[in-house]
């Protein structure tokens, strides 16, 4: 003990290791020698001050350091030295009361009500304030009352008498932990030898029990209970478990490090044998498997004719993977990587057919009228032809369903003699499936560019990125972002695939892009492409489609032959104008294989069957007509107005009906429209009534009366401005009493001076106004120029009207 004072006070820099050996000594001193003597003569007062300390619980008869930094604190100490070196020593809980934050640290700590009673031995105070203590425990404490919280804490105590009569039971106890502590000690080779001494000689179970818990690694709570058990027999019985415990993590540590100290060496020995087995084999003139598929990998790196700096790459991994285990898990992330820039058609291109004569016969077999797109694909050739190094067009298709717009893509990749990939955008939400993934992520592969890139094994395939309008974003990024640069000419030449991590040219790469409405997509993204329409089919294109195109087709994946079944042109067109309502030919290839089907099965069935099917016929196979033309029937009543709508499957009629009744001036409108819809029908009424006068309308109908705006199909959500004209002319009709020119359709969007302003998808209306067989077509002025594209045939079963005031349309629909 006197030993441990002067090395305390004289060496401060001594390492806490030594100090440890020093502390198991003087309490081995102190528990084996003077047993007693000190509880003898402590005189404990009736108040004493209070040390909170944080992560550590004193037990009787043990020595431990103490470092103090607190002011207050300080000032109990030298208190208590001034008087009888004596204070209570509580550790602090690590669950605050009163709702405070874990971390927070209180001006009053929370203790645990048990604690020891504790004597300062020695005192060092240094430069920075801190004192270190060495302190002894006595007695254990109980917290009775706190007399004082500042400047330190003071409260009145109990001592708990923790002298226990000896039994048998209590002995076998106090051996068997002895003699499993000591079998502990053997495992932790840093638990010094005075330790083991010190547990063998001490008689009282309690000493022993405080010793031992105060030299285990067990939670602070843990220790706090073997301080607060009274019961001697249970607290032997906690801290046996607790021992126990330890040695089977200790020893389950010790096998885990034996293990891997046996896999190291083996590593290292093979390591060894391998680089010795080079040399033998270099002299020989032979190499070994991995040798071989390493020089293989080499010859891949120099055949794939690499650009400079991503061959100077692929070397380098090559390298890494020649000096990986190939156990490793980066051995195959490697050797995949590798894998990749090899596979790669880095030097491999088509010839493009700059046929233009070719060219175009091969675009008319495969598809028929899309003049437009046709000579943008030849003018494509033409300058291809005369400049070489071109950089491929980002063509855009865009149109109704079922037009043909993806098969068209195969066609113009036929026509070029290009190999053809296409992607589906529909749904895709992940930027990696553009960019692909890092290498650092499991199972990391690059982007569906580069993984149709090497698909094709072409480095200038044509490259169909379907459904582009229904690309998604959500928190994996924004996947239409990351074609900004794919779908741009002036960057692509440089596209850096994440997991490639390496510039990619997909300047020669053709894209071609398709969409059903451009609404959705971001007008960065279509800025960068050329938009190319693709309205409906006619009745007539849809003739000669199916004549030529779908017919033949259908009875080849039928098993028919040509002389089992025949359509007339009568046939087909009542197939698209009475069993379908589209502007593609979707549908109409449906119908086509259903007639087919219902004759394979005569056929099959050996039963007799008209082989020639006509409109008159049509029904037996098909059913009954599911649409019919209803236009005349509906506007025969005043009120009901035909408009022309947009929708991203083309063009629609709509029926807009007016009526009025007895009541609030109140317009109710109703058939899920959308707040512009809604708008526009307020503006048209707004307008009617300015002009009432003009259209003599008596103030009363409007002033008495209750009007209801209806557009039928209720459940189908409808908005947009370009209805306007059609409600101002239902309207009229209902208060005039007049009925509209009968198939009189109109578009065109309403202001409150009754001006008419133009609105989009005038081809798609026009066609659709067409195929429901409208007769008279009101349009505004300004959109006369959207026609030009339309076929001639079309433009003669039509009577065009341009207007541009509200007037001039009701003119030509009442008559007025």
């Amino acid at each position: 003990m006197r030993q441990l004072l002067t090395d305390f006070d004289d060496d401060k820099d001594k390492k806490d290791d030594n100090i440890a050996g020093e502390l198991i000594a003087a309490q081995m001193d102190n528990l084996v020698e003077k047993k007693d003597t000190i509880e003898k003569k402590i005189q404990i007062p009736e108040e004493i001050p209070i040390l909170p300390v944080k992560d550590l619980v004193l037990y009787p008869n043990i020595i431990i350091p103490l470092v103090v930094n607190d002011k207050n604190h300080i000032d109990m100490i030298d208190e208590v030295l001034s008087g009888d070196k004596l204070f209570g020593h509580f550790t602090i809980s690590d669950k605050p009361k009163n709702g405070a934050k874990p971390d927070a640290e209180p001006k009053q700590p929370d203790i645990f009500d048990t604690g020891t009673l504790a004597e300062i031995l020695k005192m060092l105070k240094f430069p920075d304030g801190s004192v270190r203590l060495l302190v002894q425990g006595t007695r254990k404490i109980k917290l009775l009352q706190v007399t004082q919280r500042e400047p330190f804490m003071k409260a009145k105590v109990k001592v708990i008498d923790e002298h226990v009569k000896k039994t048998p039971e209590i002995d076998a106890m106090a051996r068997n932990l002895a003699s499993t502590f000591i079998k502990m000690i053997k495992f932790i080779p840093y638990y010094p030898e005075e330790l083991q001494v010190a547990v063998m000689n001490i008689a009282d179970p309690v000493k022993l029990v405080y010793l031992i818990a105060s030299n285990i690694n067990v939670p602070l709570i843990e220790k706090q209970k073997l301080l607060e058990t009274n019961d001697l027999s249970e607290r032997l019985k906690r801290l046996l478990m607790l021992i126990n415990k330890e040695i089977e993590i200790i020893e389950i540590g010790n096998k885990i490090q034996s293990q891997m100290q046996s896999e190291l060496s083996k590593a290292q020995r093979e390591h060894i044998l391998r680089e010795q087995l080079k040399i033998i084999q270099k002299e020989l003139g032979e190499t070994d498997e991995r040798t071989a598929e390493i020089n293989e990998l080499r010859d891949k790196i120099k055949k794939a004719k690499m650009p400079v700096d991503v061959e100077k790459t692929a070397e380098q991994e090559l390298d890494r993977l020649w000096k990986m285990h190939p156990s490793s898990a980066e051995y195959t992330v490697s050797r995949t990587y590798i894998d990749w820039l090899v596979a790669l058609p880095w030097a491999v291109f088509t010839e493009d057919n700059l046929d233009i004569a070719q060219a175009r016969k091969i675009l008319n077999e495969d598809h028929y009228d899309l003049e437009k797109v046709k000579e943008r694909i030849l003018e494509y050739l033409a300058v291809r032809k005369l400049k070489q190094d071109m950089k491929g067009p980002i063509l855009c298709f865009v149109g109704p369903p079922g037009v043909g717009k993806t098969s068209l893509g195969k066609s113009i990749a036929r026509a070029l003699g290009r190999k053809f990939i296409r992607m589906s955008l529909g749904g895709v939400r992940d930027e990696a499936e553009i960019r692909g993934h890092r290498r650092t992520y499991v199972g990391a592969l690059p982007g569906r560019i580069i993984q149709g890139i090497r698909k094709a094994e072409s480095h200038n395939p044509l490259f169909m990125l379907d459904e582009i309008d229904k690309i998604g974003s959500d928190f994996r990024g924004d996947p239409s972002s990351a074609l900004l640069e794919v779908l741009d000419p002036e960057q692509n030449f440089s596209f850096q695939d994440h997991y490639l991590d390496i510039t990619f040219d997909l300047s020669k790469v053709m894209f071609i892009t398709t969409a059903n409405m451009l609404d959705t997509v971001p007008p960065p993204l279509r800025d960068r492409m050329e938009i190319l329409e693709l309205p409906g089919y006619t009745d007539e294109e849809k003739l000669h489609i199916a004549i030529n195109h779908i017919i033949p087709k259908e009875i080849a994946e039928h098993g028919l032959k040509k002389n089992q079944i025949a359509f007339e042109d009568s046939a087909v067109l009542s197939i698209a104008n009475s069993y379908t309502w589209e502007a593609g030919v979707r549908n109409l290839e449906r119908e086509i294989a259903t007639v087919c089907r219902k004759v394979a099965r005569s056929v099959a069935e050996k039963k007799s069957y008209n082989k020639h099917i006509t409109a008159k016929n049509i029904s037996d196979f098909l059913g009954p007509e599911k649409h019919y033309q209803e236009i005349a029937d509906r506007t025969a009543t005043p009120g009901v107005a035909t408009g022309l709508a947009w929708t991203a499957s083309g063009g629609e009629i709509l029926f807009i009906e007016s009526t009025k009744m007895k009541g609030s001036q109140r317009l109710t409108l109703t058939g899920s429209l959308g707040d512009v819809m809604k708008e526009s029908a307020q503006a048209a009424l707004s307008y009617i009534r300015s002009r009432s006068k003009t259209f003599k309308i008596a103030d009363e109908l409007f002033e008495k009366n209750e009007i209801h705006i209806h557009v039928p199909a209720g459940a189908t959500p409808k908005d947009g401005p370009s209805a306007g004209v059609a409600i101002t002319t239902s309207l009229v009709s209902m208060l005039v009493n007049k009925p509209i020119r009968p198939y009189t359709a109109m578009t065109g969007e309403i202001t409150l001076r009754g001006r008419v302003l133009p609105v989009g998808g005038i081809k798609e209306k026009v066609l659709a106004a067409s195929r429901a067989g409208i007769k008279t077509v009101i349009l505004p002025k300004r959109n006369k120029k959207d026609l030009i594209d339309l076929p001639p045939k079309i433009m003669k079963t039509l009577t065009f009207h341009f207007v541009e005031q509200i007037d001039e349309v009701l003119k030509i629909a009442l008559k007025i």
